[in-house]
Formats: C-alpha cells, sequence, structure tokens
C-alpha cells in the first residue's frame, strides 16, 4: 500500500511538471507569434523567405 501511495505522487508530479514544459512552450510560441506578427514584412521578406527555406530544408526536407 505504502509503495503505490508514493507510485500516485510521483505520478502526479510526473504530471505536473508536464503541465508546466507545456506551459512554458505554449509561452514562448506566443511570443514568436506575436513578434513574428510585428515584424515589417515588407522590409523582411526577402530575409524571411531565406530563413524559412534554410528551416525547411534541414527539419521538413531532412527528415526524408
Amino acid at each position: 500500500l505504502k509503495f503505490k501511495i508514493m507510485a500516485n505522487e510521483t505520478q502526479k508530479v510526473i504530471e505536473e511538471r508536464k503541465v508546466k514544459a507545456l506551459e512554458k512552450i505554449a509561452n514562448s510560441l506566443d511570443a514568436l507569434t506575436l513578434w513574428f506578427e510585428e515584424i515589417d514584412k515588407e522590409e523582411w521578406g526577402p530575409r524571411m523567405e531565406w530563413y524559412l527555406s534554410l528551416w525547411k530544408d534541414k527539419y521538413i526536407d531532412g527528415e526524408k
């Protein structure tokens, strides 16, 4: 019984850590989204295209 209680507490701690990690990820994505919406897209157009192309080559096309 004692082991079962400890396992439940450990599981609860792990779940709380998962939630905190997901919240941090969500906050980072939100900040990135806000930054992306605020940049001067006319000026950054070619530069962003180049960065997105590098990202696509590395993470999308590189998986094949």
